[in-house]
């Protein structure tokens, strides 16, 4: 069933062994293979010394963007406004958004501070080109921002406008050569004379569709064409050639599409290749992300034996050096050349993907960094490999490309009597290299490596090259820095590492340790040869377990006959059998549960702690793991990804719990609580709900949904391994009939529960008819809308949508649901989807190259075809196709529909369908209230850069989770905790501070620490005060009001956020937000003002009703107290039940229609802690381009 791997060879073997090497290992083994002698190194070192001089002389004469790099560094605030601005301004259409951008990156920034410090002229032109006649550059009395106001308000933007675009544009000619290959090639020509020659790069990457990709692939044709053509058969060596961008040519190049990329890609890249072989230029294969290295070495492999490349010097391949598997990859294109008689480019790089590659592994759990994490070990790493390069003539035609003086140096020393040859950037080292390049200087032959494309796709090139050399570490960034000595830049690396040893950044902690103490669950690299060949092995080992299930019980219960289990992708394979419970067995099992709480109890949180990090453990133990993923797959639908996913979140819940017991010491559970989860996340909300009650001392009966039992099953018997005992966890398998007996029960202490509104609200109405306050914590739908504007990148926005809209087969409560897309770009973003949805592989998720798996069941696709059938009648649809063969399955196809407005949509639609509506950017308060009138409030998505507009949204939309340049599913506990309010649930969040408090007894909340200080609404409170004075209270009453004023303050978190420790290159923060309003019930005057204090102090007003004892002093208490009668008061979701409320008017509440209503018993006074709707934002902040800070630290 499961078939993923490759054949490797013992070269191929070795590459994939060296991933994610040691770091400690891989730099030992590359400086034992350098060695220099002292002439050579006084050698190194005098030419080092020698170009860095004239560099530094010639520096105000210099293309101006190494100076430029200097003035505006990434570690200013000005470089990173500047680099965003560079990154969106031109794409945007519309004046109204550019206008918006521009004043939103400009105005806050010191930009006169760096007016006249720099020679280049090009700096100085005004302050980064922003062409403003000198207006912005002189001296004003509020600096630059209110200058920048100031011009806005006299009718300025167009002329701001202008002046900005146009300094965009002198920036992107300091890194493209020409907007066509004709421009290109004519632009080279002087610099040819000098004795350079260029490697074209045709602007354009990752394509996102097939349109794409074959308008990339005409750009190469055309390009080769005119490159050959004006080489006038100068041959692959003297004359100009091409590289290409594997990406920019077939939407689908990753490792689990490796049957479409070698039958697809591969005839595409031979012919590009048999065309440049007829004009006998060269044409190098550029590097790209790690997990695609090797399979470009297939596609190479491929290439090299060739016979109708036969003989041809031009095939290229760039490496790079900060990759580990580097001087693997060099030993195996040795070889590969010497077995095919060839001789073959390799171009050694250091590597442009260092941050994105730094992220990936930390968000994915993985085992190590592909790549080095400090640049000098990288700079070693290019010595070793040049060195390797150098010493196979025969087989290599080395190209180094550095703009690093000391690097150069070295190579020029180790390369005295060999053939090679250097590059560089275009528009960046022409200072280093004009001392090189021609007879006159070291006489060796530089290429410039030359993007050429429009301005428009040149945006995330210059990006990425914007972040190389503003990093304060890059040698372009520190060459022209008068502050660093050239002793210092010339300091060979092999020096440093002798010098301070080898050690891996401790800036950069491993993947796994990223949250200090708690380890990040441990995940899969499905691009690994190794990890797919013992995964492969341990899955199909799995499939021969034969599943018979029952409930895991402490009694004996009564069972139905079993009953197979179905895979929703193909109903032929049985993955198990299942015996439901007998629902008249569930009274007994609940007298179980509240016989074993004593015992339970008793039991410390440090010891509860232990069995939930064995029970982690054991689920990231390979066997166990991989068995987890099949059942997930077979049973589920999940996809491999997803299904590590899976059990990564179901590891993160129990670690983070445990943390949780012990950090508030919690033993005082509310007694037995039932858990009853959905069949979507079967294991990781099912595990999430078992062990948060468990950590808080609770028993617990865990109901799973009926789909999903076997996963389940697994999990318990784990957990009872673990040291649970069984009669504090029991496992009930069964139908909506047990779930009913379950919280029917009136002796149980509270409900987990996870699924759909209605349900939930069943369950609210059946709890309230008791008055002993039982627990529910309710987490549900949500019809979740992202908004996106002009300034957005539309590629980012297509990958995002797809993830959350399709992946899961939609199958989350977090996905996608309704997309609004700024009208101006409405058009192009609605075209770019299309095409990548038409790339989407809908099939069985047991195949690695499935993207997209079945929905649950046959009520599911039933539900889901009829929202789609009734849809296609009134709105224009593009669907996917499914390519499964199975006679039997529950495959529904990905779609979208176009929506007039959302009125057309007019429920929660639970799978792979989206709902796209456009917007003018004047409608955008508009659009938020139409969002919000949905009354759920749980996921949120913006695509924008523009901070101002991104503060807007975030401050107006009702959601738990606010997603901004990313997607908005995949919340990782702790990181993002996840839940909203409203329609979408009760609250606390799962994987949040509050969740295990909510399970036990507490009088009063533990709140966490921050790093906003709430706001406190102290003119309320005054009047409360002044309104506590007027009436005769007594000192006991009037302390009462006192300190509940004072308790509120010193606990409030009302606008107060904290941010929560995750991988790089995002912020993760937690803020909380009372609620507007509440209702108050029953209490007297003393209560009510104690109540009214603590909510005053957080800007909530309360309703009570006319005869309530406070409703005279409405008019003193104006903002604070709203005399209401039921209908206007029953709008709010949360009352504050100040006396003791009857269970007839709890369930009236709980009938209510929209909103699962929450009534806080207060009787005892009111924890304000437990009102606040907590807000969990995930802020990409590489979303413009890269990652500043971290490249910084490197």
């Amino acid at each position: 069933m499961f078939q993923f791997t490759q054949p490797q060879t013992p070269l191929r073997d070795a590459i994939t062994g060296a991933y994610r090497l040691d770091e400690v290992t891989a730099v030992s083994n590359l400086l034992a293979t350098l060695n220099f002698d002292n002439a050579q190194k006084e050698q190194i070192n005098a030419l080092a010394r020698r170009l860095i001089t004239q560099v530094r002389a010639d520096r105000s004469k210099s293309s101006g963007v190494d100076a430029l790099m200097q003035e505006f560094s990434l570690s200013s605030e000005e470089g990173v406004a500047l680099m965003c601005l560079a990154e969106s301004l031109l794409r945007i259409p519309d004046t109204a958004t550019r206008d918006r951008l521009i004043q939103d990156k400009l105005s806050d920034g010191d930009w006169k501070s760096h007016v006249g410090n720099s020679p280049s002229m090009f700096v100085n032109a005004a302050a980064w080109g922003l062409v403003l006649t000198g207006k912005l550059t002189q001296p004003t009395t509020g600096g630059l921002g209110s200058a920048l106001t100031r011009v806005l308000q006299k009718g300025g933007a167009p002329f701001i406008r202008a002046g900005v675009n146009h300094a965009m544009k002198i920036l992107g000619k300091q890194f493209v050569t020409g907007q066509t290959i004709e421009e290109a090639l004519s632009n080279g020509k002087e610099r040819e004379k000098l004795g350079y020659r260029f490697s074209f790069d045709m602007l354009g990457e990752a394509a996102m569709t097939a349109e794409d990709a074959d308008r990339y692939y005409q750009d190469y044709v055309t390009a080769i064409h005119a490159i050959g053509k004006d080489a006038k058969g100068r041959g692959v060596y003297d004359g100009n050639g091409i590289s290409v961008k594997l990406s920019a040519i077939h939407p689908r190049y990753f490792r689990a599409q490796h049957e479409r990329v070698m039958t697809e890609l591969l005839p595409r890249l031979k012919a590009l290749f048999v065309l440049a072989k007829e004009y006998d230029i060269g044409l190098n294969i550029d590097a790209e992300e790690a997990n695609r290295l090797e399979l470009s070495l297939d596609l190479m492999e491929k290439l090299v034996s060739d016979p109708d490349l036969q003989g041809f010097n031009g095939i290229g391949f760039v490496v790079q050096a900060y990759q580990k598997r580097c001087p693997y990859v060099i030993d195996f294109l040795i070889d590969l050349a010497r077995r095919n008689n060839q001789r073959l480019m390799i171009r050694l790089v250091k590597g442009a993907y260092w941050d994105s590659e730094i992220k990936w592994a930390q968000v994915d759990g993985l085992d190590g960094y592909p790549v080095y994490t400090r640049k000098v070990h990288t700079d070693v790493s290019y010595l070793a490999c040049a060195q390797k390069l150098l010493a196979a003539q025969d087989a290599i035609f080395p190209q180094f490309a550095t703009h690093n003086a000391q690097s150069l140096a070295t190579i020029y020393e180790m390369g005295k009597d060999k053939d090679f040859e250097f590059q560089c950037l275009h528009g960046m080292g022409e200072t280093l290299y004009d001392q090189v390049v021609g007879e006159k200087n070291l006489g060796r032959r530089v290429r410039i490596y030359a993007p050429v494309g429009t301005h428009k796709t040149l945006l995330a090139y210059l990006v990425r090259r914007l972040l190389e050399n503003g990093a304060n570490s890059s040698f372009v960034n520190r060459i022209v820095d008068e502050d660093v000595s050239i002793d210092e830049l010339i300091e060979s690396p092999i020096d440093i590492v002798n010098a301070t040893g080898i050690s891996p950044n401790p800036l950069t902690p491993p993947p796994r340790r990223i949250y200090g103490e708690r380890d990040n669950s441990f995940g899969l690299d499905l691009s690994n040869e190794h990890v797919l060949a013992k995964l492969q092995d341990n899955m199909q080992a799995a499939c021969d377990i034969a599943f018979e299930v029952s409930s895991l019980t402490a009694g004996t219960v009564a069972h139905q006959p079993a009953h197979a289990v179905l895979n929703p992708a193909d109903h032929r394979d049985v993955v198990g059998q299942v015996s439901f419970i007998d629902a008249n067995s569930i009274r007994d099992v609940i007298s179980v549960s509240l016989n074993a709480q004593h015992a339970w109890r008793t039991v410390s949180p440090a010891q509860r702690a232990a069995m939930l990090r064995r029970f982690a453990d054991l689920m990231e133990e390979p066997a166990r793991m991989s068995l987890l993923m099949m059942v997930a797959v077979r049973e589920a639908g999940k996809t491999l990804l997803n299904a590590i996913a899976e059990v990564r979140e179901a590891i993160d819940f129990c670690r983070y719990y445990a943390d949780e017991t012990e950090r508030l010491n919690l033993s005082n559970p509310v007694g037995t609580v039932v858990a009853i989860s959905p069949w979507n996340f079967p294991l990781a909300i099912f595990v999430g709900e078992v062990v948060s009650a468990l950590a808080a001392g609770n028993t617990v009966v865990a109901k799973p949904a009926e789909q999903t039992s076997l996963i389940a099953h697994l999990a318990v018997s784990w957990l009872h391994e673990s040291g649970v005992p069984t009669d504090v966890l029991q496992l009930v398998l069964g139908a909506g009939d047990v779930g009913a007996a379950l919280t029917s029960d009136e002796r149980i202490d509270g409900v987990i529960f996870t699924g759909s509104t209605d349900v939930a609200k069943r369950i609210n109405k059946l709890l309230a008819a008791r008055t002993d306050n039982p627990v529910l914590i309710a987490e549900t739908g949500g019809m979740n809308a992202m908004i996106v504007d002009s300034t957005a990148l539309p590629e980012q926005v297509c990958t995002d949508v797809l993830a959350s809209a399709f992946d899961s087969a939609g199958q989350r409560c977090s996905a996608l649901r309704i997309l609004c897309v700024q009208e101006d770009i409405a058009d192009h973003m609605v075209e770019m989807i299309k095409g990548a949805m038409d790339e989407l592989v809908v099939n069985n998720p047991a195949a690695l190259s499935t993207d997209v798996g079945p929905v649950i069941d046959a009520e599911a696709q039933e539900n889901l075809l009829n929202h789609i059938n009734n849809l296609k009648q009134i709105a224009p649809y593009h669907e996917v196709a499914i390519r499964s063969d199975a006679p039997n399955s529950t495959f529904v196809a990905p779609i979208m529909f176009e929506l007039k407005d959302l009125s057309q949509l007019k429920k929660e639609v639970f799978g792979p369908v989206l709902h796209v509506v456009r917007f003018a950017a004047h409608e955008l308060d508009d659009l938020i209230d139409n969002i919000n009138k949905k009354g759920y409030a749980l996921t949120h998505g913006i695509h924008s850069r523009i901070d101002s507009t991104i503060e807007h949204i975030t401050d107006r939309i009702e959601a738990g989770n606010v997603y901004i340049n990313r997607n908005i599913v995949g919340a990782v506990v702790g990181v993002q905790p996840f839940g909203g309010h409203a329609m979408s649930g009760t609250g606390p969040k799962a994987g949040g501070p509050f969740y295990l408090q909510r399970l036990s007894n507490l009088q009063q909340w533990d709140t966490p620490a921050v790093d906003q200080a709430a706001l406190i609404h102290e003119s309320n409170l005054a009047k409360v005060r002044a309104v506590a004075a007027k009436l005769s209270l007594s000192s006991e009453e009037q302390s009462l009001v006192e300190t509940a004023a004072d308790n509120a303050i010193r606990s409030s978190l009302n606008h107060a956020s904290t941010e929560l420790a995750g991988p790089t290159g995002e912020t993760n923060t937690l803020s909380w937000h009372a609620p507007k309003a509440v209702t108050i019930y029953g209490g007297d005057k003393a209560q009510t003002l104690a109540a009214l204090a603590a909510l005053a102090v957080n800007g909530t007003k309360a309703y009570v009703n006319p005869a309530h004892a406070l409703a005279d002093h409405a008019d003193a208490l104006d903002g604070i107290l709203v005399v209401a009668e039921q209908p206007a008061a029953d709008v709010n979701d949360i009352v504050v039940a100040l006396s003791a409320m009857p269970a007839s008017e709890q369930v009236r509440l709980a009938e209510l229609d929209g909103s699962i209503r929450r009534v806080i018993d207060a009787t005892n006074g009111l924890d304000v802690t437990r009102l606040y709707h907590e807000v969990s934002q995930s802020y990409n902040t590489t979303a413009a381009g890269g990652n500043a800070s971290l490249m910084a630290s490197a």
